[in-house]
C-alpha cells in the first residue's frame, strides 16, 4: 500500500512537472471564502513558520522574526488577490460614438503571476486587441483585467483563455485577441535551470481566426 501510494504521488508531480493545464476555470473550492481575509492570514502565518522550523531557519532571528505574518499578508492581499471574486474589477464602458470599426490594440500590459505547479513567479507582458461592437472599454480597464486574473496560482494556457473569456462578456462581442508571452522562474531558477526562455501563449476569437486579421494584430506588436 505504502508503495502504490508513492507511485500516485509521483505520477501528480510529474503531470505538475509537464506544466499541462486541467481547465479553463481556476480550480476554487465552493467554500473558499467562507473564512476571511485576516483569518486566513493567520492560519498561513502558522503554517509557513512551520516550514521555516521544517527548513531549519532560527525564526529568533531579527530578519526573519516578521516574514511568516508577511507572506501570509502577501498571498492573500497581493499574488493571489485574484482569486477573491471581491477583487474583480469594475468596468467601465462608453458608448462608441465615433462608430470606430477597426482593431483597437493594448500591448506590453506588465504581468505578474505564479506557478500553480512550483509557486515561482511567471513574469511578462500580455497584449490584448478587440474590434469594437457597440462599446468600448475604458484602456485602463484592460491592465485591471490582466492583473485580475494573473494574480493567482496559474497556468500560462488558462490565464490567456481566462483574460479573452471575461472581454468577450464584457464587451458582447466574439472579436478578441489576447497573447501572452512570459518568462517562468520554475523553468528559470529550478529543473532545468534555463535562463532566457519564454513561453507564448495566445487565444483568437471572432475576426481574429481570419489569418488577415490576426496577421494585422501580430505585426502591430512588432512595431
Amino acid at each position: 500500500m505504502e508503495q502504490k501510494d508513492k507511485s500516485s504521488s509521483t505520477l501528480i508531480e510529474e503531470r505538475g512537472d509537464s506544466h499541462a493545464g486541467s481547465a479553463a476555470d481556476t480550480p476554487i473550492r465552493k467554500d473558499a471564502f467562507l473564512v476571511d481575509d485576516e483569518e486566513k492570514i493567520d492560519q498561513i502565518e502558522v503554517h509557513f513558520r512551520e516550514i521555516m522550523n521544517i527548513i531549519g531557519l532560527d525564526l529568533k532571528d531579527d530578519s526573519l522574526q516578521g516574514t511568516p505574518r508577511r507572506v501570509a499578508k502577501m498571498y492573500v492581499k497581493e499574488i493571489f488577490g485574484g482569486l477573491n471574486p471581491k477583487q474583480k474589477p469594475a468596468i467601465t464602458l462608453f458608448k462608441n460614438q465615433y462608430n470606430y470599426r477597426q482593431m483597437l490594440v493594448e500591448k506590453n500590459i506588465p504581468l505578474h503571476s505564479t506557478c500553480e505547479h512550483h509557486f515561482q513567479p511567471i513574469i511578462g507582458k500580455a497584449h490584448i486587441a478587440y474590434v469594437p461592437n457597440g462599446n468600448v472599454i475604458g484602456l485602463s480597464k484592460l491592465n485591471r483585467i490582466v492583473e485580475y486574473y494573473a494574480r493567482r496560482p496559474q497556468v500560462q494556457e488558462r490565464l490567456t483563455v481566462q483574460i479573452a473569456n471575461e472581454l468577450k462578456q464584457v464587451l458582447k462581442t466574439e472579436d478578441v485577441a489576447v497573447y501572452i508571452e512570459a518568462a517562468h522562474m520554475c523553468v528559470e531558477a529550478r529543473g532545468v535551470k534555463h535562463s532566457g526562455c519564454s513561453t507564448s501563449t495566445a487565444e483568437y476569437c471572432g475576426k481574429f481566426l481570419n489569418e488577415t486579421t490576426r496577421r494585422e494584430f501580430l505585426d502591430g506588436l512588432k512595431a
